[in-house]
């Protein structure tokens, strides 16, 4: 599966209705908006799933190879400003005007990238629906953390991985069958017109649950210009350090120093102060979020441009490979979505990264020509199993830890870390790649495509120095999800036991 900040996140099959307020998610306070963000959540699915089984045909004939790990990245590198200004503008004004306009932006990136004629026009296709992603699932958020309560959150995140269950079984197969018969142009555009379905369901009962402002009779809540600047500053930072990773000269060095100098501050300025010093708490949620996601999808993104290169598989069939991860990814969100689980919801996300790192070192297995490929959708199944039991707990420990008034912001950061960690991990990914003949994977495939013995598409170097990093740092991932649980508060040695205040009073 790919992601959306992405993959948005955070998901397993529906749990049952839970009794609150209104008979659970599925009640009859919450079912049209239930139905209408997941129909969100089914369209960003199906959209990673087919997009993902078509990208290698796309950059090939585009003759763009080299730049296929930008294509991933530009998505997650505007997706970090579009997260930012979501954030301010649904904590200011409520979610609704962001999520349709990140609707609207994420399916002009898509006719764009159909449309181009060249790989940076793809590029720049999948730049604008990625500004598109990032206002959308900062929007849906907040959506969850005002139109439902504590209780209700984990079912909601569960019924969000459902909707991905359908897409990874039937998107690679549409995707791969529409690519080979009627071209990989009309996988991006033809997805823009389930646009249609979101709009129609979830914004009116967005309007009607989740609108306006926190406190409709306070004063409007200004924008803070600040963290605009900072957005602006990483996804400027971000975009330079993944030109200077892919261009792989000595003048790139250049662009690389200057997009660090303004992708540092912006950084520790947007994200929880503590958050790369693993700090407990909110902080090491964030970390562990970017941990999680970065690794998973910078490996992911290489698995079907191996499959195809390197074990002569078509599109569809690779594609295809990869489906039985949304079952288990699913699997593994209900699973951390049940209320017996919630003591151990920490020994969970620990188990879930040491999950996922043994699934991305055990990728890169199929180079060996005597290993069945079955072992590969084996392996990224258990990975996926893994990610469902983070990913969706980390969303649910997000807004635990987060007042009303601050989940906005809290969730863009939840985000940045996401999409940040893609683009720093599919820019060093991409590099190495790169370094070890990469580039040249393209072109040999499409020379032994027209005669078996023209040319060789063996190039396994460059795969390996993908997967085995991305490995590593899943496990430095395991260690974060350690340190989850705030620190609790120690009383002193002769501390009087506490006595609740009475209405109205102030603790000193």
């Amino acid at each position: 599966m790919s992601a959306l900040e992405p993959r948005a996140d955070e998901i397993a099959p529906p749990a049952a209705p839970q009794s609150a307020g209104g008979g659970g998610i599925l009640g009859p306070a919450h079912r049209t908006l239930s139905l209408g963000i997941i129909s969100v959540i089914f369209l960003v699915a199906f959209e990673a799933t087919a997009v993902g089984t078509a990208m290698p045909v796309a950059a090939r004939e585009l003759k763009g190879i080299g730049l296929y790990a930008f294509a991933f990245s530009a998505y997650f590198t505007t997706s970090l400003f579009g997260m930012v200004l979501s954030g301010q503008w649904a904590d200011r004004a409520g979610p609704l005007r962001p999520l349709a306009v990140g609707i609207a932006s994420f399916a002009s990136g898509l006719v764009l990238s159909g449309a181009a004629g060249a790989m940076w026009l793809f590029v720049l296709g999948r730049a604008v629906q990625g500004f598109g992603g990032g206002l959308v699932i900062v929007a849906l958020y907040v959506v969850v953390s005002r139109a439902y309560d504590e209780r209700m959150r984990p079912a909601i995140m569960a019924a969000f991985a459902a909707s991905w269950v359908v897409p990874s079984i039937v998107g690679p197969l549409a995707s791969g069958t529409v690519t080979e018969h009627l071209g990989w142009r009309w996988v991006f555009l033809g997805i823009p017109a389930l646009v249609v379905v979101p709009l129609v369901v979830a914004l009116p009962a967005i309007r009607r649950t989740a609108s306006g402002p926190v406190d409709p009779g306070g004063p409007p809540v200004p924008f803070d210009r600040r963290r605009i600047r900072l957005a602006l500053g990483i996804s400027l930072g971000a975009g330079l350090l993944q030109y200077a990773a892919q261009d792989l000269r000595w003048l790139s060095v250049l662009p690389g120093v200057a997009g660090a100098a303004l992708l540092v501050p912006a950084v520790l300025g947007l994200l929880p102060r503590g958050t790369y010093l693993a700090r407990r708490g909110l902080p090491s949620v964030v970390l562990l979020r970017g941990l999680a996601a970065g690794s998973f999808i910078a490996a992911e993104s290489f698995v079907p441009l191996m499959l195809v290169t390197q074990r002569g598989m078509s599109p569809t069939l690779a594609g295809f490979s990869l489906a039985l991860g949304g079952l288990t990814w699913a699997g593994g969100s209900w699973i951390q979505s049940k209320g017996r689980m919630a003591p151990y919801r920490v020994r969970l996300m620990v188990l879930g990264m040491v999950l996922v790192a043994a699934a991305i070192a055990a990728a890169p297995a199929v180079l060996i020509e005597s290993v069945p490929v079955w072992t590969l959708a084996l392996a990224w199944a258990v990975g996926c199993l893994g990610m469902g039991l983070v990913i969706g707990s980390t969303s649910v420990l997000l807004l635990k830890l987060s007042p009303p008034e601050e989940a906005g912001t809290n969730s863009a950061a939840l985000q940045i870390s996401d999409a940040l960690a893609n683009v720093v991990l599919l820019a060093g990914g991409g590099a190495a790649f790169a370094a070890l003949g990469g580039g040249a994977v393209g072109a040999a495939h499409a020379a032994h495509a027209v005669s078996e013995g023209a040319g060789s598409a063996s190039h396994p170097g460059a795969f390996v120095v993908v997967f085995l990093p991305m490995a590593c740092v899943a496990l430095v991932g395991a260690w974060v999800a350690t340190r989850l649980d705030p620190v609790p508060a120690r009383p002193g040695p002769d501390a009087a036991p506490a006595v609740p205040l009475p209405p109205g009073a102030k603790s000193g």
